[in-house]
Protein backbone atom coordinates (compact mmCIF):
# COMPACT_ATOMS: atom_id res chain seq x y z
CA UNK A 1 0.00 0.00 0.00
CA UNK A 2 2.86 2.35 0.89
CA UNK A 3 4.43 1.60 -2.49
CA UNK A 4 1.07 2.32 -4.17
CA UNK A 5 0.80 5.61 -2.30
CA UNK A 6 4.37 6.48 -3.25
CA UNK A 7 3.62 5.80 -6.88
CA UNK A 8 0.33 7.71 -6.65
CA UNK A 9 2.23 10.69 -5.25
CA UNK A 10 5.14 10.57 -7.72
CA UNK A 11 3.32 12.49 -10.46
CA UNK A 12 2.08 15.12 -7.96
CA UNK A 13 5.64 15.59 -6.64
CA UNK A 14 6.93 15.93 -10.22
CA UNK A 15 4.26 18.55 -11.02
CA UNK A 16 4.85 20.53 -7.79
CA UNK A 17 8.58 20.77 -8.62
CA UNK A 18 7.74 21.85 -12.16
CA UNK A 19 5.23 24.50 -11.02
CA UNK A 20 7.66 25.89 -8.44
CA UNK A 21 10.24 26.25 -11.21
CA UNK A 22 8.05 27.57 -14.03
CA UNK A 23 4.88 28.97 -12.47
CA UNK A 24 1.33 27.91 -13.55
CA UNK A 25 0.85 25.59 -16.56
CA UNK A 26 -2.02 25.30 -19.03
CA UNK A 27 -4.69 22.63 -18.48
CA UNK A 28 -3.38 21.01 -21.70
CA UNK A 29 0.14 20.72 -20.27
CA UNK A 30 -1.30 19.34 -17.02
CA UNK A 31 -3.37 16.70 -18.87
CA UNK A 32 -0.42 15.72 -21.07
CA UNK A 33 1.76 15.12 -18.01
CA UNK A 34 -0.94 13.31 -15.99
CA UNK A 35 -1.95 10.99 -18.86
CA UNK A 36 1.15 10.36 -20.97
CA UNK A 37 4.25 11.29 -18.94
CA UNK A 38 6.76 8.52 -19.88
CA UNK A 39 7.34 7.41 -16.29
CA UNK A 40 4.17 8.10 -14.33
CA UNK A 41 1.41 8.93 -16.85
CA UNK A 42 -1.96 7.24 -16.38
CA UNK A 43 -2.00 5.68 -19.88
CA UNK A 44 1.74 5.00 -19.94
CA UNK A 45 1.23 2.88 -16.82
CA UNK A 46 -1.59 0.97 -18.48
CA UNK A 47 -4.82 2.96 -18.00
CA UNK A 48 -7.64 1.31 -16.06
CA UNK A 49 -10.06 0.01 -18.69
CA UNK A 50 -12.62 -2.63 -17.74
CA UNK A 51 -14.69 -3.76 -14.75
CA UNK A 52 -11.68 -3.83 -12.41
CA UNK A 53 -10.34 -0.48 -13.65
CA UNK A 54 -11.57 3.11 -13.67
CA UNK A 55 -13.96 3.14 -16.64
CA UNK A 56 -15.68 0.73 -19.02
CA UNK A 57 -15.96 1.25 -22.78
CA UNK A 58 -18.68 0.04 -25.17
CA UNK A 59 -16.59 -2.77 -26.75
CA UNK A 60 -15.91 -4.14 -23.25
CA UNK A 61 -19.67 -4.18 -22.57
CA UNK A 62 -20.90 -6.00 -25.66
CA UNK A 63 -19.42 -7.83 -28.64
CA UNK A 64 -22.30 -6.47 -30.76
CA UNK A 65 -20.80 -2.96 -30.63
CA UNK A 66 -17.56 -3.98 -32.38
CA UNK A 67 -19.38 -6.28 -34.80
CA UNK A 68 -21.60 -3.44 -36.03
CA UNK A 69 -18.57 -1.20 -36.50
CA UNK A 70 -16.91 -3.99 -38.52
CA UNK A 71 -20.07 -4.13 -40.67
CA UNK A 72 -19.89 -0.33 -41.14
CA UNK A 73 -16.39 -0.58 -42.66
CA UNK A 74 -17.37 -3.46 -44.92
CA UNK A 75 -20.45 -1.55 -46.03
CA UNK A 76 -18.27 1.47 -46.94
CA UNK A 77 -15.77 -0.80 -48.70
CA UNK A 78 -18.58 -2.23 -50.86
CA UNK A 79 -20.08 1.23 -51.50
CA UNK A 80 -16.75 2.46 -52.89
CA UNK A 81 -16.40 -0.45 -55.32
CA UNK A 82 -14.49 -3.01 -53.21
CA UNK A 83 -10.90 -1.70 -53.54
CA UNK A 84 -8.24 -4.47 -53.73
CA UNK A 85 -6.75 -3.56 -50.34
CA UNK A 86 -7.58 -1.57 -47.23
CA UNK A 87 -5.85 -0.69 -43.98
CA UNK A 88 -7.90 -0.49 -40.79
CA UNK A 89 -6.17 2.11 -38.62
CA UNK A 90 -7.29 2.41 -34.99
CA UNK A 91 -6.18 5.34 -32.84
CA UNK A 92 -5.78 4.46 -29.14
CA UNK A 93 -7.03 0.86 -29.33
CA UNK A 94 -7.41 0.32 -25.55
CA UNK A 95 -7.05 -3.38 -24.78
CA UNK A 96 -7.67 -4.43 -28.40
CA UNK A 97 -11.23 -5.64 -27.76
CA UNK A 98 -12.79 -3.50 -30.48
CA UNK A 99 -10.26 -4.59 -33.12
CA UNK A 100 -10.78 -8.20 -32.04
CA UNK A 101 -14.56 -7.94 -32.59
CA UNK A 102 -14.06 -6.25 -35.97
CA UNK A 103 -11.59 -8.97 -37.03
CA UNK A 104 -14.16 -11.61 -36.11
CA UNK A 105 -16.64 -9.99 -38.51
CA UNK A 106 -13.97 -9.81 -41.24
CA UNK A 107 -13.25 -13.49 -40.70
CA UNK A 108 -16.97 -14.43 -40.80
CA UNK A 109 -17.25 -12.53 -44.10
CA UNK A 110 -14.00 -14.03 -45.43
CA UNK A 111 -15.60 -15.14 -48.71
CA UNK A 112 -16.60 -11.52 -49.39
CA UNK A 113 -13.12 -10.20 -48.52
CA UNK A 114 -11.22 -13.10 -50.15
CA UNK A 115 -9.76 -10.93 -52.95
CA UNK A 116 -9.02 -8.00 -50.63
CA UNK A 117 -5.71 -7.45 -48.88
CA UNK A 118 -6.65 -6.38 -45.32
CA UNK A 119 -4.14 -5.15 -42.72
CA UNK A 120 -4.53 -3.66 -39.22
CA UNK A 121 -2.53 -0.63 -38.05
CA UNK A 122 -2.73 0.38 -34.37
CA UNK A 123 -1.55 3.79 -33.15
CA UNK A 124 -0.65 3.31 -29.47
CA UNK A 125 1.73 5.30 -27.23
CA UNK A 126 1.46 3.07 -24.15
CA UNK A 127 3.91 0.12 -23.99
CA UNK A 128 1.68 -1.58 -21.39
CA UNK A 129 -1.46 -1.31 -23.53
CA UNK A 130 0.32 -2.43 -26.72
CA UNK A 131 1.42 -5.57 -24.85
CA UNK A 132 -2.18 -6.38 -23.88
CA UNK A 133 -3.37 -5.66 -27.45
CA UNK A 134 -0.75 -8.08 -28.78
CA UNK A 135 -1.92 -10.71 -26.30
CA UNK A 136 -5.60 -10.32 -27.27
CA UNK A 137 -5.05 -10.08 -31.02
CA UNK A 138 -2.07 -12.35 -31.76
CA UNK A 139 -2.05 -14.58 -28.68
CA UNK A 140 1.15 -12.79 -27.62
CA UNK A 141 3.04 -13.69 -30.81
CA UNK A 142 4.08 -10.15 -31.79
CA UNK A 143 7.68 -9.25 -32.68
CA UNK A 144 9.52 -5.94 -32.33
CA UNK A 145 9.57 -4.11 -35.69
CA UNK A 146 12.93 -4.13 -37.56
CA UNK A 147 15.32 -1.19 -36.99
CA UNK A 148 14.58 1.74 -39.24
CA UNK A 149 10.96 0.73 -39.90
CA UNK A 150 8.13 2.96 -38.72
CA UNK A 151 6.22 0.13 -36.95
CA UNK A 152 7.68 -0.63 -33.50
CA UNK A 153 5.89 -4.00 -33.30
CA UNK A 154 4.23 -6.39 -35.75
CA UNK A 155 2.35 -9.68 -35.66
CA UNK A 156 -0.36 -11.78 -37.30
CA UNK A 157 -3.86 -11.86 -35.84
CA UNK A 158 -5.43 -15.16 -34.75
CA UNK A 159 -7.50 -14.90 -37.96
CA UNK A 160 -4.39 -14.45 -40.14
CA UNK A 161 -4.42 -10.67 -40.71
CA UNK A 162 -1.12 -8.73 -40.41
CA UNK A 163 -1.05 -6.17 -37.54
CA UNK A 164 1.39 -3.28 -37.06
CA UNK A 165 1.90 -0.90 -34.11
CA UNK A 166 2.98 2.76 -34.37
CA UNK A 167 3.49 5.64 -31.94
CA UNK A 168 2.06 8.27 -34.28
CA UNK A 169 -0.54 8.48 -37.05
CA UNK A 170 2.12 9.97 -39.34
CA UNK A 171 4.09 6.70 -39.17
CA UNK A 172 1.18 4.72 -40.69
CA UNK A 173 1.87 4.09 -44.41
CA UNK A 174 -0.33 5.98 -46.89
CA UNK A 175 -3.01 4.11 -48.87
CA UNK A 176 -6.76 3.48 -48.96
CA UNK A 177 -7.61 3.32 -45.24
CA UNK A 178 -10.46 3.15 -42.79
CA UNK A 179 -9.78 5.04 -39.56
CA UNK A 180 -11.36 4.37 -36.18
CA UNK A 181 -11.20 6.61 -33.11
CA UNK A 182 -13.34 5.25 -30.28
CA UNK A 183 -12.99 7.21 -27.02
CA UNK A 184 -9.73 8.61 -28.34
CA UNK A 185 -10.33 12.33 -28.82
CA UNK A 186 -11.84 12.80 -25.34
CA UNK A 187 -8.48 12.03 -23.69
CA UNK A 188 -6.45 14.55 -25.74
CA UNK A 189 -5.25 17.64 -23.83
CA UNK A 190 -7.58 20.67 -23.82
CA UNK A 191 -7.04 24.36 -23.20
CA UNK A 192 -9.72 26.00 -21.03
CA UNK A 193 -10.77 29.65 -21.38
CA UNK A 194 -12.98 31.96 -19.32
CA UNK A 195 -14.59 35.20 -20.51
CA UNK A 196 -13.88 38.03 -18.03
CA UNK A 197 -14.56 41.78 -17.92
CA UNK A 198 -11.01 42.25 -19.25
CA UNK A 199 -11.54 39.85 -22.18
CA UNK A 200 -10.70 36.13 -22.53
CA UNK A 201 -8.35 34.58 -19.98
CA UNK A 202 -6.87 31.08 -20.02
CA UNK A 203 -7.53 28.75 -17.06
CA UNK A 204 -4.20 27.49 -15.63
CA UNK A 205 -3.13 24.96 -12.99
CA UNK A 206 -1.03 26.20 -10.06
CA UNK A 207 0.00 25.27 -6.50
CA UNK A 208 -2.56 26.22 -3.87
CA UNK A 209 -0.75 28.71 -1.53
CA UNK A 210 -3.07 27.68 1.37
CA UNK A 211 -2.25 23.96 0.96
CA UNK A 212 1.24 23.73 -0.59
CA UNK A 213 0.92 20.08 -1.71
CA UNK A 214 -2.36 20.64 -3.54
CA UNK A 215 -3.22 22.08 -6.92
CA UNK A 216 -5.84 24.66 -7.88
CA UNK A 217 -7.15 26.45 -10.99
CA UNK A 218 -6.18 30.10 -11.57
CA UNK A 219 -6.85 32.55 -14.43
CA UNK A 220 -3.96 33.91 -16.51
CA UNK A 221 -3.32 37.54 -15.59
CA UNK A 222 -3.28 38.55 -19.26
CA UNK A 223 -4.06 36.99 -22.63
CA UNK A 224 -1.93 33.91 -23.54
CA UNK A 225 -0.84 32.70 -27.03
CA UNK A 226 -3.60 30.06 -26.83
CA UNK A 227 -6.22 32.75 -26.11
CA UNK A 228 -5.11 34.66 -29.22
CA UNK A 229 -5.14 31.57 -31.45
CA UNK A 230 -7.98 29.33 -30.33
CA UNK A 231 -10.93 31.58 -29.46
CA UNK A 232 -13.19 32.18 -32.46
CA UNK A 233 -14.37 35.81 -32.84
CA UNK A 234 -18.01 34.62 -33.09
CA UNK A 235 -17.83 32.68 -29.77
CA UNK A 236 -20.94 33.26 -27.59
CA UNK A 237 -20.16 30.97 -24.62
CA UNK A 238 -18.48 32.29 -21.46
CA UNK A 239 -16.38 29.18 -20.86
CA UNK A 240 -14.75 27.30 -23.73
CA UNK A 241 -12.58 24.17 -24.07
CA UNK A 242 -10.43 23.78 -27.17
CA UNK A 243 -8.37 20.71 -28.11
CA UNK A 244 -5.71 21.75 -30.67
CA UNK A 245 -4.31 18.17 -30.85
CA UNK A 246 -7.74 16.96 -32.02
CA UNK A 247 -7.71 19.66 -34.70
CA UNK A 248 -4.28 18.55 -35.95
CA UNK A 249 -5.28 14.85 -36.05
CA UNK A 250 -8.56 15.56 -37.86
CA UNK A 251 -6.63 17.63 -40.44
CA UNK A 252 -4.25 14.70 -40.99
CA UNK A 253 -7.15 12.25 -41.36
CA UNK A 254 -8.96 14.60 -43.76
CA UNK A 255 -5.80 15.02 -45.89
CA UNK A 256 -5.25 11.25 -46.04
CA UNK A 257 -8.88 10.51 -46.95
CA UNK A 258 -8.89 13.27 -49.59
CA UNK A 259 -5.70 11.86 -51.14
CA UNK A 260 -6.06 8.06 -50.76
CA UNK A 261 -9.77 7.48 -50.13
CA UNK A 262 -11.38 5.56 -47.29
CA UNK A 263 -13.35 6.91 -44.33
CA UNK A 264 -13.00 7.76 -40.63
CA UNK A 265 -15.45 6.90 -37.88
CA UNK A 266 -15.21 8.79 -34.57
CA UNK A 267 -17.25 7.63 -31.55
CA UNK A 268 -17.00 9.66 -28.38
CA UNK A 269 -18.59 11.73 -25.64
CA UNK A 270 -19.33 15.06 -27.18
CA UNK A 271 -21.44 18.01 -28.23
CA UNK A 272 -21.84 20.23 -31.27
CA UNK A 273 -20.21 23.38 -29.93
CA UNK A 274 -22.76 24.00 -27.15
CA UNK A 275 -21.21 22.77 -23.88
CA UNK A 276 -18.84 24.71 -21.65
CA UNK A 277 -17.15 22.96 -18.71
CA UNK A 278 -16.82 19.19 -19.36
CA UNK A 279 -13.32 18.47 -17.96
CA UNK A 280 -13.60 15.57 -15.48
CA UNK A 281 -11.75 12.62 -13.96
CA UNK A 282 -12.73 8.97 -13.42
CA UNK A 283 -11.34 6.56 -10.87
CA UNK A 284 -12.92 3.22 -9.88
CA UNK A 285 -15.93 4.09 -12.10
CA UNK A 286 -16.66 7.23 -10.03
CA UNK A 287 -16.12 10.91 -10.78
CA UNK A 288 -12.76 12.02 -9.40
CA UNK A 289 -11.43 15.53 -8.73
CA UNK A 290 -9.24 16.30 -11.79
CA UNK A 291 -6.55 18.00 -9.68
CA UNK A 292 -6.25 15.25 -7.06
CA UNK A 293 -3.63 12.46 -7.30
CA UNK A 294 -2.69 13.19 -10.95
CA UNK A 295 -1.55 10.13 -12.92
CA UNK A 296 -3.93 7.79 -11.05
CA UNK A 297 -7.23 8.73 -12.76
CA UNK A 298 -8.50 8.99 -16.30
CA UNK A 299 -8.94 12.63 -17.37
CA UNK A 300 -11.39 13.40 -20.13
CA UNK A 301 -13.32 16.25 -21.78
CA UNK A 302 -16.25 16.11 -24.20
CA UNK A 303 -15.32 16.30 -27.87
CA UNK A 304 -16.49 19.45 -29.69
CA UNK A 305 -17.67 18.01 -33.01
CA UNK A 306 -18.31 21.48 -34.46
CA UNK A 307 -14.57 22.17 -33.99
CA UNK A 308 -13.65 18.85 -35.68
CA UNK A 309 -15.94 19.70 -38.61
CA UNK A 310 -14.32 23.13 -38.94
CA UNK A 311 -10.82 21.59 -38.82
CA UNK A 312 -11.46 19.31 -41.84
CA UNK A 313 -11.32 22.64 -43.75
CA UNK A 314 -13.68 21.23 -46.35
CA UNK A 315 -11.23 18.51 -47.46
CA UNK A 316 -13.79 15.82 -46.69
CA UNK A 317 -17.52 15.59 -46.20
CA UNK A 318 -18.69 15.03 -42.60
CA UNK A 319 -21.72 13.22 -41.21
CA UNK A 320 -23.08 13.51 -37.66
CA UNK A 321 -22.68 13.76 -34.80
CA UNK A 322 -25.62 11.43 -34.16
CA UNK A 323 -26.37 9.72 -30.87
CA UNK A 324 -24.98 6.24 -30.26
CA UNK A 325 -28.45 4.70 -29.85
CA UNK A 326 -29.58 6.07 -33.24
CA UNK A 327 -26.39 4.96 -34.98
CA UNK A 328 -26.55 1.42 -33.54
CA UNK A 329 -30.27 1.16 -34.32
CA UNK A 330 -29.56 2.22 -37.92
CA UNK A 331 -26.79 -0.41 -38.02
CA UNK A 332 -29.27 -3.16 -37.09
CA UNK A 333 -28.44 -3.76 -33.42
CA UNK A 334 -32.02 -4.99 -32.76
CA UNK A 335 -31.75 -7.67 -35.43
CA UNK A 336 -28.33 -8.77 -34.19
CA UNK A 337 -29.60 -8.99 -30.60
CA UNK A 338 -32.56 -11.17 -31.70
CA UNK A 339 -30.21 -13.58 -33.54
CA UNK A 340 -27.89 -13.89 -30.52
CA UNK A 341 -30.84 -14.41 -28.14
CA UNK A 342 -32.34 -17.10 -30.42
CA UNK A 343 -28.97 -18.87 -30.65
CA UNK A 344 -28.46 -18.98 -26.89
CA UNK A 345 -30.12 -21.41 -24.51
CA UNK A 346 -28.13 -20.20 -21.50
CA UNK A 347 -30.17 -17.89 -19.21
CA UNK A 348 -27.06 -16.11 -17.88
CA UNK A 349 -25.84 -15.38 -21.42
CA UNK A 350 -29.26 -14.08 -22.46
CA UNK A 351 -29.42 -11.84 -19.38
CA UNK A 352 -25.93 -10.50 -20.12
CA UNK A 353 -26.96 -9.76 -23.76
CA UNK A 354 -30.04 -7.82 -22.63
CA UNK A 355 -28.10 -5.98 -19.91
CA UNK A 356 -25.34 -4.92 -22.32
CA UNK A 357 -27.91 -3.86 -24.96
CA UNK A 358 -29.54 -1.67 -22.31
CA UNK A 359 -26.15 -0.12 -21.33
CA UNK A 360 -25.40 0.78 -24.96
CA UNK A 361 -28.87 2.04 -25.90
CA UNK A 362 -30.51 3.56 -22.80
CA UNK A 363 -30.46 7.37 -23.21
CA UNK A 364 -29.54 7.74 -19.52
CA UNK A 365 -26.60 5.30 -19.79
CA UNK A 366 -24.49 5.38 -23.00
CA UNK A 367 -27.25 5.85 -25.60
CA UNK A 368 -27.24 9.63 -25.53
CA UNK A 369 -23.78 10.49 -24.10
CA UNK A 370 -21.90 8.99 -27.02
CA UNK A 371 -21.99 10.28 -30.57
CA UNK A 372 -20.85 8.99 -33.94
CA UNK A 373 -19.23 11.27 -36.49
CA UNK A 374 -17.76 10.33 -39.89
CA UNK A 375 -15.36 11.79 -42.45
CA UNK A 376 -15.86 10.64 -46.06
CA UNK A 377 -14.54 11.73 -49.45
CA UNK A 378 -16.89 14.30 -51.08
CA UNK A 379 -17.55 11.97 -54.05
CA UNK A 380 -19.00 9.42 -51.62
CA UNK A 381 -21.96 11.74 -51.00
CA UNK A 382 -22.25 13.67 -54.30
CA UNK A 383 -21.31 12.72 -57.85
CA UNK A 384 -18.50 14.99 -59.09
CA UNK A 385 -20.47 16.06 -62.20
CA UNK A 386 -23.90 16.14 -60.57
CA UNK A 387 -24.23 19.86 -61.24
CA UNK A 388 -24.24 19.29 -65.01
CA UNK A 389 -26.20 16.07 -65.57
CA UNK A 390 -27.95 15.09 -62.34
CA UNK A 391 -30.49 12.81 -64.04
CA UNK A 392 -27.97 10.49 -65.74
CA UNK A 393 -26.31 9.27 -62.55
CA UNK A 394 -27.28 6.20 -60.56
CA UNK A 395 -28.07 7.03 -56.89
CA UNK A 396 -25.15 6.69 -54.47
CA UNK A 397 -25.53 3.97 -51.82
CA UNK A 398 -26.54 5.48 -48.43
CA UNK A 399 -23.93 5.63 -45.66
CA UNK A 400 -24.77 2.96 -43.08
CA UNK A 401 -25.59 4.12 -39.55
CA UNK A 402 -26.34 7.73 -40.47
CA UNK A 403 -29.75 7.07 -42.03
CA UNK A 404 -32.70 4.88 -41.07
CA UNK A 405 -32.28 1.15 -41.69
CA UNK A 406 -34.80 0.02 -44.31
CA UNK A 407 -35.32 -3.73 -44.51
CA UNK A 408 -36.17 -5.19 -47.89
Amino acid sequence: EAEGRGRDGAMLRHLLLKLRATGPVTVAEYMREALTNPGQGYYTRGGGIGESGDFVTSPEISQIFGELIGIWYISEWIATGKPKAFQLVELGPGRGTLTEDILRVFSQLASLLSKCDVSIHLVEVSPTLSESQALVLTGGKAQPGPEGESAYMKGISKTGVPIFWYRDLQDVPPGYSFYLAHEFFDALPIHKFQRTERGWREVLVDIDPEVPDQLRFVLSPSSTPATENFIQPEETRDHVEVCPDAGVIIQRLACRIEKDGGAALVADYGHDGTKTDTFRGFRNHKLHDVLRAPGTADLTADVDFSYLRKMTQGRTATLGPIRQREFLKNMGIDLRLQVLLQNSRDTAVREQLLHSYDMLMDPKKMGDCFNFFALLPHHRLTHPDEKHKPESKSPLPPVAGFGELLLK
